[in-house]
């Protein structure tokens, strides 16, 4: 089988792109990333994508008039890498329609929360406002519904008494290097599909919530 070819999308660090490198250079995940393209030219993580070979693009959106405007051009740079998967780690635009139909079924997003609670920002600190005993990250499909597409894989961690955002961001952030790298990887070998408003793994349709790691 042919490795996939991933354009991963960013706007900060990097860390969860970091994880997919790294599992894209041990042969865990069968695929090359082919792009990096961020709308921050400050993004850490381009420096990240630079030392490990992989080429880099920045189209700011604040030389666009429009969020379509911005959207047209973004998805011609895309197209331009060729990707079987769009891969969208730490990307802090929402997508208009036209972009997430160009790419359905070929883009992926991870959230950090237990989708669908708590979709959009300060997903940690309003778990610990809401007093949860649990949190945690999901990896999805992309929909026009902002982090509301089906949901493939979600990871649990414990809120602690103690914790504050940082401390539970942290925690969170473990879980994401491991589960989002997993989800690319089952992509990859052509294991994992969108059907309609489903997830589909080997051929079973995932549950509303997605499957758990660990299982």
């Amino acid at each position: 089988m042919a490795p996939a070819r991933l354009v991963v999308l960013i706007s900060g660090s990097g860390s969860n792109l970091q994880a997919i490198i790294d599992a894209c250079n041990s042969g865990e995940i069968n695929a090359n990333i082919a792009a990096v393209i961020s709308n921050k030219a400050d993004a850490y993580g381009l420096e990240r994508a630079k030392q490990a070979g992989i080429a880099t693009a920045v189209l700011s959106h604040k030389d666009f008039d429009s969020r379509e405007a911005y959207d047209a051009q973004l998805m011609n740079v895309i197209d331009s890498f060729v990707p079987n998967l769009v891969v969208l780690a730490g990307f802090m635009r929402i997508l208009t329609p036209n972009l997430v139909q160009k790419f359905k079924g070929k883009m992926l997003n991870i959230h950090p929360s237990l989708l669908p609670k708590y979709q959009g920002l300060n997903t940690h600190q309003r778990a610990i406002d809401a007093k949860d005993d649990i949190h945690g990250v999901s990896v999805h499909f992309v929909t026009e519904e902002l982090d509301g597409g089906p949901v493939i894989l979600q990871a649990k961690v414990p809120v602690l008494a103690n914790d504050t955002a940082d401390t539970l961001a942290k925690r969170v952030h473990a879980q994401e290097h491991i589960i989002y790298p997993l989800v690319v990887k089952w992509f990859s070998e052509q294991r994992l599909t969108m059907e309609a408003d489903y997830a589909v793994l080997d051929k079973k349709q995932l549950p509303a919530h997605g499957a758990h790691y660990p299982e």
